[in-house]
């Protein structure tokens, strides 16, 4: 089953929100509008946005407050990608030129710190200082996790607890804040909203480690970008992890990044495909997954239970 037919009752606000980011992002400055724009237009799954819509019909479902809160949150992720790929120096994002790579860091930079500012002016309507507390520390933590990314590039000794202390800011928290912002947002009981917290949390983890195993099992096509982009960038991820535990894996995925050519960049995929880690990867994604499972046995038996139920079972076994 595919994310949006699970999630199809939504289609009309989902729209509605669309059509909000398109209208957020607009400035009378072309190079900001066109950058702006691009990045929007290059989509994505929405699943932010989808969370919160879920999360605050736990509470006294209110439209407005919600769609305002889905726009912040989906524009605060656009503006983590811009960020990132300017870490990263990736050239593609979901099969398209980046903004970095179109115009260049300096302009990259300054459109994700527009859009960061537009988060925070639409979220300014909502009345609720708790909503603005969780949102402040889930920046805090993300700039954290990126700032991490950059000093554990080509670490090849870092451990597993550093691998999650970085996935858990730089993704997890903020498919969380998602969750735990919509159901506040419409004063749903603190026990739902914490039960929505742990599942976006759990859930963002599976999320993010699968988006690591998929860096070396998918397609070009698929991703968007050239399998095993993520490993020569220097971004040492879980299925890496687990295949320099053997030092001549290790050594031989050292040799293969220096040289960078396309050639090395197969091999080393290779590598990290026969050595157990793709196996080793899938199983604490779907440890994650369970605990995300476990956490919305906490909210009552309703609809919208239901979907981010099977939203957690498809983003675990999702190929691409």
């Amino acid at each position: 089953m595919k994310l949006r037919t699970i999630y199809a009752h939504l289609d009309n606000e989902l729209k509605r929100i669309e059509e909000s980011l398109e209208k957020t992002v607009h400035s009378e400055q072309p190079t900001l509008q066109q950058a702006s724009t691009q990045l929007l237009n290059a989509g994505g799954k929405r699943i932010r946005p989808v969370l919160v819509l879920l999360a605050g019909r736990f509470g006294q479902y209110d439209k407005d407050v919600t769609k305002k809160v889905a726009v912040s949150l989906e524009l605060i992720h656009m503006a983590s990608l811009v960020h990132d790929d300017v870490i990263d120096d990736a050239e593609l994002r979901r099969g398209e030129k980046t903004v970095k790579t179109k115009w260049d860091n300096r302009v990259a930079m300054y459109t994700g710190d527009y859009i960061f500012a537009k988060a925070l002016d639409i979220m300014a309507d909502i009345p609720s200082i708790s909503a603005h507390s969780r949102l402040s520390l889930t920046i805090l933590e993300v700039c954290k996790g990126e700032i991490e990314q950059i000093k554990e590039k080509f670490d090849w000794e870092q451990s597993l607890r550093t691998y999650l202390r970085r996935i858990r800011r730089k993704t997890a928290l903020l498919i969380a804040a998602s969750c735990q912002l919509g159901a506040i947002s419409t004063n749903a009981p603190k026990p739902y909203s914490e039960a929505l917290y742990r599942f976006g949390y759990n859930m963002g983890m599976a999320y993010q480690i699968t988006d690591d195993i998929l860096d070396f099992t998918a397609s070009e096509k698929q991703l968007g970008k050239p399998a095993g982009s993520d490993l020569m960038q220097g971004n040492i991820t879980l299925p890496v992890l687990y295949a320099i535990q053997n030092n001549e894996c290790k050594e031989k995925l050292q040799q293969l990044i220096g040289l960078g050519n396309e050639q090395a960049v197969a091999d080393a995929v290779n590598i990290v495909l026969e050595s157990g880690g793709i196996a080793y990867a899938e199983e604490m994604s779907r440890t994650y997954l369970q605990k995300a499972l476990f956490a919305l046995e906490g909210l009552p038996v309703s609809k919208q239970r239901k979907t981010l139920e099977d939203i957690a079972k498809v983003i675990g076994k999702r190929k691409f």
